[in-house]
């Protein structure tokens, strides 16, 4: 019946079709029979994903994990694994603090307030890792030279793997040897000129079978900058140079750390051998514009080792999920023990304040303002726009209002009753507690004006009096 009145009124034109299609979306959703799976009632993926099945299980079981298994991870994270969950547990709830709004003096009625619960800002959290993500993708639009890009992933050997599971520092060292294989290829194409390229690379360490296999997501500018300031076109790069040259300095990068270990020594000579084309490189995705290359490397930056859609049932003491394989590109499912679930999603947990992102060459701090001008002025005299001789406008971050607004059409500040926006009352935070009140606020003005106690004595009178 009511669906069939939603209809008619959108049929009259009182209802937008796209706000109809919402509100059958939202009724399919919560109407949908539910299914019995694992000793737990399921609905579909989509359902999954807003309950929050991963902060689930891990509120469950983590405590459990870190003191039955929590010697299987490296000793130098254990701190930092146990913050981050802990955050991500506590993450948009009254726990992390929250600001609180009221509408004071409301002449439509006695609406409720609203709390505004803090969130983690942890990149192992869904929610969060998504809104770091978008937010650094939006940013990188502006730095990011508008040229096409090549997207390049470097990868380290299976043999090798365990070095940096127990020392993730080190993968920040990796970095830096893939600029070097990129940086030397130009170089050597003519050493007068001295060409400066630009590379952005994107540490990870998991898999789609969530695995640890560290590799390097790397961003490469199609061309590099002269001496002269001139900017110079390069389509290709050598896949065959690319294999062995990192193959080289990686090895040579064990031996440096390593240099009286034997064992290493007898390693590194069993995997020139073993691996005589190089080292694995994918050189395919090719991106044309800035917009496309912030995006794309974007998508590496902050996301968890799954998403919460890929979770197909969990009843306690199992977690049934799938991904895809790369190689076959069909869909294989897992039914894992919670535990080792538990224990391949912490296991890529970055150690505290470790750097994720590294910027070379074009896109180090101190080149990429002079390197915009250059090739903003160097596609003026090929596309002969004048509006690309100019930096774009730096972009606001924007607020909690305005992402709810853009997301959803609802104002959460705005009174139900009159309408009108609510008034920030009571800042609390979980570490500092009580950081803003504004009753206060109103008690410490007046008595800066009118100096007026909490009791509402004055004291200028006490002072007369005294």
């Amino acid at each position: 019946m009511r669906e069939n009145l939603t209809y008619g009124l959108m049929r009259r034109g009182w209802v937008a079709p796209a706000l109809y299609s919402e509100i059958m979306q939202c009724k399919k959703m919560w109407i949908t029979p539910m299914k019995k799976v694992g000793g737990m009632n399921v609905k579909n993926q989509e359902t999954w994903k807003k309950r929050g099945i991963i902060r689930q299980i891990l509120k469950d079981h983590f405590h459990g994990f870190m003191e039955m298994h929590g010697h299987h991870l490296p000793k130098g994270l254990h701190s930092s694994i146990t913050e981050t969950v802990n955050k991500a547990i506590r993450c948009g709830t009254r726990d992390m603090g929250y600001a609180r709004y009221e509408c004071k003096g409301c002449t439509k009625g006695a609406p409720e307030p609203v709390f505004i619960c803090f969130t983690c800002k942890s990149r192992f959290c869904h929610g969060c890792g998504k809104k770091y993500t978008d937010e650094w993708a939006e940013k990188q639009q502006e730095r990011i030279l508008n040229v096409p890009h090549r997207h390049m992933v470097f990868t380290v050997p299976q043999e090798l793997r365990k070095v940096f599971f127990q020392d993730r520092h080190k993968l920040n060292e990796l970095s830096k040897q893939v600029a070097k294989v990129i940086q030397y290829y130009y170089r050597r194409k003519n050493k007068s000129k001295k060409y400066e390229v630009g590379v952005i690379t994107v540490i990870h360490t998991f898999g789609r079978d969530l695995k640890f296999n560290p590799h390097i997501h790397t961003l490469i500018t199609e061309g590099a900058l002269e001496q002269n300031k001139e900017w110079k076109k390069v389509e290709y790069i050598s896949y065959e140079y690319l294999r062995k040259a990192w193959q080289k300095l990686l090895l040579d990068l064990m031996m440096k750390w390593y240099p009286k270990e034997e064992w290493i020594k007898g390693l590194v000579n069993e995997l020139y051998q073993r691996y005589p084309q190089g080292f694995y490189v994918n050189a395919e995705q090719r991106m044309k514009d800035a917009r496309g290359a912030a995006k794309y490397i974007g998508r590496y930056l902050a996301r968890p080792a799954i998403a919460e859609y890929r979770v197909v049932s969990y009843d306690y003491h199992k977690v049934h999920y799938w991904y895809k394989d790369h190689r076959t590109g069909k869909r294989v499912d897992v039914v894992s023990p919670v535990m080792k679930f538990i224990y391949d999603l912490v296991q890529h947990i970055p150690p505290k304040h470790f750097r994720m992102v590294g910027r070379y060459g074009l896109y180090s701090r101190g080149k990429n303002k002079e390197s915009q001008k250059v090739i903003n002025l160097w596609r003026f005299m090929v596309h002969k726009q004048i509006e690309m001789t100019f930096p774009a406008e730096e972009r606001k971050k924007k607020s909690y209002r305005q992402r709810m607004l853009e997301s959803y059409g609802r104002d959460p500040m705005r009174c139900p009753c009159c309408k009108h926006r609510m008034l920030l009352v009571v800042i609390w935070h979980a570490e500092y507690g009580r950081i803003y009140y504004y009753d206060e606020e109103r008690e410490y003005a007046n008595q800066k004006k009118w100096g007026m106690r909490k009791g509402g004595k004055s004291t200028r009178t006490k002072e007369r009096t005294g």
